[in-house]
């Protein structure tokens, strides 16, 4: 029985239960290990070999949510930031969402991972979570969500519209264009080329006028075109010019990671920069940190300077 082509969906399953894609790959390991002990009970006229391994994951995600906080993003826990030049502190007591780094596991779509949608649904009860993603993300049946959560179709109706209630109250989930889409495509080349050039009107220009900064695990976020540009002034004014940046995805969303210049020469990884591009506009920009998000982006070295 080979579990294998069943790993990437089932921890990008985890990881919109989780808010973290390195629990999520512990969780589908530890679903491996558990169907591969239990393969001799499993019964195939009662469900496909699919159906069964997402039971399995949604309870060991099930048990490993008992008692814990949601992963926020900082515009989750207040409001934004009026001082450019506030302390960066970082929050590590604060469970952060990180960000899912497509590189790793090959799969069709990934608009469903993408950062604010993520963080709309660690607002909802584990159960009610677990039912919105297999029913509405994973097209599963009411019947079959019922027999992998052990409840009756009807509960699991109820849960759904209970679901679909509590996500109407937040705040709306920005419409993000696909990292392929041309438009998307040349307002990430532009802001790459004024961030690797410094020039922070430049980056300005390329923002929507309400445009947001995160820094996790920094709680503080900053709100408009004004302090974003300030900031980034801040940025360059501490950390130097001549930054360079490499491209990739992160849960359907143009990502770039970002290499700081060294005082001695050379340039040191710095963080992942997650981009939200709407109507050719960078709308959000959430700056990870955490060195463990880092380590699945990114590797150590910088890439080579960019031909002129």
């Amino acid at each position: 029985m080979d579990f294998e082509p069943y790993r990437g969906e089932l921890v990008a399953y985890c990881y919109r239960m989780l808010g973290s894609f390195h629990e999520a790959e512990d969780l589908v390991q530890e679903t491996m290990l558990r169907a591969w002990k239990a393969r001799e009970r499993y019964d195939p006229a009662r469900a496909s070999v699919r159906t069964w391994l997402y039971r399995i994951a949604t309870n060991a995600c099930l048990t490993a949510l008992q008692g814990r906080a949601r992963r926020p993003l900082p515009s989750g826990l207040g409001a934004p930031g009026a001082d450019p030049e506030a302390p960066l502190t970082p929050a590590l007591d604060v469970p952060w969402l990180e960000p899912f780094p497509d590189a790793r596991h090959d799969m069709e779509a990934r608009a469903d991972l993408r950062l604010a949608l993520v963080a709309a649904w660690q607002v909802l009860p584990a159960r009610q979570r677990a039912v919105l993603v297999l029913r509405e993300v994973l097209e599963f049946s009411a019947a079959e969500v019922a027999d992998q959560l052990e409840t009756s179709v009807a509960a699991v109706n109820s849960a759904l519209q209970r679901a679909r209630a509590a996500l109407a109250r937040v705040a709306a989930v920005d419409e993000v264009s696909e990292p392929d889409d041309p438009e998307v495509r040349e307002t990430v080349g532009r802001y790459v080329r004024a961030f690797e050039a410094a020039d922070v009107p430049a980056l300005v220009r390329l923002l929507t006028d309400d445009a947001t900064l995160e820094m996790p695990p920094v709680p503080l976020w900053y709100r408009g075109r004004g302090d974003y540009g300030l900031f980034m002034d801040r940025v360059f004014r501490l950390r130097g010019t001549g930054w360079r940046t490499r491209s990739g995805t992160a849960g359907g969303q143009p990502a770039l990671v970002a290499y700081a210049p060294e005082p001695g020469g050379g340039h040191r990884l710095h963080s992942v920069q997650v981009l939200t591009v709407c109507g050719g506009r960078v709308a959000r920009n959430v700056v990870f940190t955490d060195p463990r998000v880092l380590t699945a982006f990114a590797p150590a070295e910088a890439p080579a300077p960019r031909a002129c």
